[in-house]
């Protein structure tokens, strides 16, 4: 059989053959910055319903590992981030942006620029008013702004994450117009839009060079 009817048969073999996604989980923030990791293989990653965010809340995304109950436990409460593939999801759980929780579960995030951004449900006055009604009744304080959010519960904005600090902050419109000040075509263009929802926000992060 000549070489490259060999060659031939062997892509074909591999092309055949199923695919093994990456999967490696983080167990901290710093562990994140530096990659630092540990690989798996049995992680599975399903999107919650709009029944399920009504009722307990949280991000969009359920990870675990099917047939290791230990390890499932592990991704609900003490896991910090999980790479599956080119796509990073970081646990909720862990999130803080100010005094505010951002409840359980995965929220799906974006590296760009060196820096990771993720899609989570508003929280917090600055957050929830871009996705608020202009003619909705608005209560202050604490209380009011947890009862704002639970009006918000299937809608997302943007938070950026230091890992350093471990800290979020919410992408809003000055924070885009700095990360856009080096593409002015596209700057030009985001300063046409009126809100900060995921979709309006997501759209420019997702053009970062």
């Amino acid at each position: 059989m000549n070489k490259k009817l060999l060659t031939g048969l062997y892509a074909t073999l591999l092309l055949a053959l199923p695919c093994t996604a990456q999967q490696i989980v983080y167990g901290s923030a710093k562990a994140l910055a530096e990659e630092r990791g540990d690989t798996v293989t049995t992680l599975r990653v399903e999107r919650r319903t709009l029944n399920q965010l009504y009722l307990m809340g949280g991000a969009e995304y359920r990870i675990e590992s099917y047939g290791n109950p230990s390890l499932s436990r592990y991704l609900r409460k003490r896991c910090y981030a999980v790479r599956i593939d080119t796509g990073l999801y970081v646990n909720c759980r862990k999130m803080r942006y100010h005094r505010y929780r951002l409840g359980g579960w995965y929220a799906p995030a974006l590296e760009r620029k060196g820096r990771i951004f993720y899609r989570a449900q508003p929280v917090g006055q600055k957050a929830t008013e871009t996705l608020t009604p202009d003619d909705a009744q608005k209560l202050r304080g604490e209380v009011g702004d947890a009862i704002q959010a639970s009006g918000l519960v299937d809608k997302r904005v943007y938070y950026e994450l230091d890992l350093e600090t471990g800290r979020s902050a919410f992408v809003d419109k000055e924070r885009m117009l700095e990360l856009l000040s080096g593409q002015l075509a596209l700057l030009e263009e985001f300063k046409k839009e009126t809100n900060e929802s995921a979709e309006v926000i997501g759209k420019y992060l997702r053009q970062l060079k």
